[in-house]
């Protein structure tokens, strides 16, 4: 039974980076409209309103509200002390009872006669050493330490820390032959470390041939994409074929299965209505493309293993959401907003509880490959531009409220949207250099690609709108108006 219309209440209690700095600017003065930094449909919300709603309208909103009484603690004022430097040239005499060194005394060139020779030599002669102490002296290595001179900015001890390379050196001499000795006796320990070691290489060379590294060999008639940007640091050309073939041997560790069935309390349609509001999350925190694939992956996983409630479904996106914004945000958005967008329906501590449950039941594992990092490389590969990638981008962000691409690997859902993207505008079908990127024939999109564009060809429903208004302005090139393909031309 679909459910009834909600009324979307338009606040503005969230504070905004792009809020805070109109605030700032002075009253008198109008404020000019500027470009906007993030992208923002004109049907999504405002960039400084959010909007405080259930996820899926009367379905499974907890109706008992919770009112917190925030009080403010006056802050006390910080007192910072000045800090008064010393004059430049004011250097700690030292104490009488350390025992320093006298400086050097300056070398002065002199001519060299035979009564200078004779008296170097007689002091030579009676300042000769005992051949045993003289064994003893050549032996131990000899540390020459000049004194540490002190810097010019501030007062320091001679137990400074702040010292240069040129302010200490080591003359080390030959090794004796004791110390060759001691060599010889640590051989055996020095094979055992040898044999550790190619241990280690054998471990590191298999590593290398499963994960196909340092394979940058590239066919005949397909463009070097990193080649040509090697010099880009960037790019990361030296290893960012290594970076993608490991992310797709990764893939096979987060499976998600068909989990519907057992989702008693649950359906399709309750997880699409969940997933546009995660997308009207991440519209109205102006958050990153990547915290959003983060959290619709992070509730599909969750839902596979754990059994839930439709009073809990949208905890767990709220969650999923405030997990993923942790690591994919430079400043996310704090728990007091996202209890706010899910109109007071559920308490901090509920917050906490699900955002510790979600990461035991994923194992703190967080690094898990999204199809959108997928879709950003394979499109630099093969440039393409940026209108065709933003319409490769409206289809991969349209199929995640498609239950059925939930068991696709992320790897393969990206390279199907490029190539719908590519058949929709016209300008070329699946080429040798995709091929070789994606690791992907066009025999393997098929059906792939076939589901997709069965998604966006449905009648738009009013519950869904918020990707396909979000890709209807001018800034994403009105993509969602590009006209659709039937099953028939696509291939």
């Amino acid at each position: 039974m679909a459910p009834a219309k909600a009324l979307s209440k338009i606040t503005t209690n969230i504070t905004t980076r792009s809020k805070t700095q109109c605030e700032n600017t002075n009253p008198n003065k109008a404020v000019d409209k500027h470009v906007r930094g993030k992208r923002k449909a004109e049907c999504s919300p405002s960039k400084d309103k959010a909007v405080k709603r259930s996820a899926l309208i009367n379905l499974t909103n907890n109706y008992k509200k919770i009112i917190e009484t925030r009080v403010t603690k006056p802050t006390k004022p910080i007192t910072v002390q000045a800090k008064i430097l010393p004059t430049v040239k004011t250097v700690q005499k030292p104490k009488q009872n350390e025992n320093l060194a006298p400086p050097p005394a300056p070398v002065v060139n002199k001519i060299v006669t035979r009564a200078t020779v004779k008296n170097i030599v007689h002091c030579a002669t009676h300042t000769a050493v005992k051949p045993k102490e003289a064994n003893k002296e050549n032996t131990a290595p000899v540390a020459v330490t000049t004194k540490k001179r002190l810097s010019n900015e501030f007062e320091k001890s001679d137990g400074s820390l702040y010292s240069t390379a040129l302010e200490e050196r080591y003359v080390a001499k030959r090794p004796t032959t004791r110390a060759l000795k001691q060599r010889a006796s640590s051989s055996s320990a020095i094979d055992d470390g040898a044999k550790s070691t190619n241990n280690l290489s054998f471990v590191a060379l298999q590593l290398q041939t499963k994960l196909n590294l340092g394979n940058h060999e590239v066919p005949e008639g397909v463009t070097d994409y990193d080649k040509e940007n090697w010099d880009d640091i960037y790019q990361v050309s030296h290893y960012a074929m290594d970076i993608f073939n490991y992310y797709k041997e990764k893939e096979k560790e987060f499976p998600v299965g068909d989990y519907i069935d057992k989702q008693i309390c649950l359906s399709k349609w309750m997880r699409s209505l969940l997933v546009d509001w995660m997308v009207e999350i991440q519209e109205s925190f102006e958050l990153n493309h990547e915290t959003l694939y983060l959290g619709v992956k992070l509730v599909d996983m969750y839902l596979d293993r754990v059994t839930v409630s439709k009073e809990t479904l949208q905890l767990v996106g709220a969650a999923a959401m405030f997990v993923a914004s942790k690591f994919d945000e430079r400043i996310p958005p704090m728990i007091d907003d996202f209890l706010y967008i899910c109109d007071g329906a559920y308490t901090s501590r509920e917050m906490i509880k699900m955002e510790a449950n979600l990461l035991k039941v994923v194992g703190f594992n967080l690094g898990i490959p999204i199809s959108y990092r997928f879709l950003r490389r394979y499109a630099r590969c093969s440039k393409i531009t940026m209108n065709v990638l933003t319409l490769a981008r409206y289809i991969l962000e349209f199929s995640l409220m498609e239950y059925e691409t939930v068991t696709i690997r992320d790897s393969l859902l990206a390279s199907a949207s490029l190539y719908l993207s590519l058949r929709m505008k016209e300008i070329s079908g699946w080429t040798p250099t995709l091929e070789f990127y994606t690791g992907y024939e066009l025999n393997d999109l098929r059906n792939t690609v076939l589901l997709l564009n069965r998604a966006i060809s449905k009648p738009p429903k009013s519950q869904l709108m918020t990707v396909r208004n979000k890709y209807s302005h001018k800034i994403f090139f009105e993509v969602a108006k590009t006209p659709l393909l039937s099953d028939a031309n696509l291939f």
